[in-house]
């Protein structure tokens, strides 16, 4: 015959137990991982921002260029952000006129301007700057915060740190979906080129060295 307070303890412990292992078992919630790759990954979104102008033949005139220049600023434009000009006539003025503001801001254009709202109406040029920008969605994610894993796999918030701070300090997000198009030009050519002419100048001391003659002073 058990004892009502041996009984008690008893049941108290398989309480608690069942308590702990239903606990353990909402660590683990959700979709489990158990590759070595986070699913955690930075996300590029773009934003577009336009601005029509009053252009003609002559491309545009100086108060549109002023107020072209004016919204650049507004915007900070910089770089990674991408301008294109939605030009129904194609006009080369408006072209080299577009570009010459931009690159004020060091920003050159981009053929091929995305698709926005509405409609160019006759005699206008609408410019189109497109600005990116990248974010990991999810991130931190604190459901194993107690650091008990049953399945051995990956943690739920594996990757968010790296990619997070990769995503927040790349200067041009688009470089995360398409990388950096390079200019064929690498520095192995370019220290080659500065060796070379090294190389082939004459010395500076083919005729012999000489010193400089020194003139005045406080000598006798």
């Amino acid at each position: 015959m058990m004892y009502p307070a041996k009984r008690i303890a008893m049941t108290a412990l398989a309480l608690s137990l069942g308590a702990g292992l239903s606990a353990c078992g909402t660590l683990n919630e959700g979709p489990q991982n158990m590759t070595l790759y986070s699913v955690h990954q930075p996300v590029v979104e773009r934003q577009n921002f336009a601005l029509d102008l009053a252009a003609n033949g002559a491309g545009l005139s100086v108060p549109e260029q002023a107020r072209l220049a004016d919204w650049f600023e507004t915007l900070d434009l910089g770089y990674g952000d991408r301008v294109a000009i939605d030009d129904p006539m194609a006009s080369r003025a408006v072209t080299e006129d577009v570009a010459a503001v931009a690159s004020r801001f060091g920003i050159l254009l981009s053929e091929g301007a995305p698709i926005t709202e509405g409609y160019v109406n006759p005699g206008n040029v609408r410019v189109v700057v497109t600005r990116s920008s990248a974010h990991v969605p999810g991130c931190p994610d604190w459901r194993d915060q107690y650091g008990f894993n049953q399945g051995n796999q990956t943690s739920p918030g594996y990757g968010c740190a790296v990619n997070s701070n990769m995503a927040a300090m790349i200067a041009d997000p688009e470089h995360l979906l398409n990388g950096a198009s390079g200019t064929g030009n690498t520095v192995v050519q370019t220290s080659n080129r500065a060796i070379g002419a090294y190389r082939d100048a004459e010395p500076t001391g083919a005729g012999g060295t000489t010193l400089p003659e020194v003139t005045g002073g406080g000598g006798e």
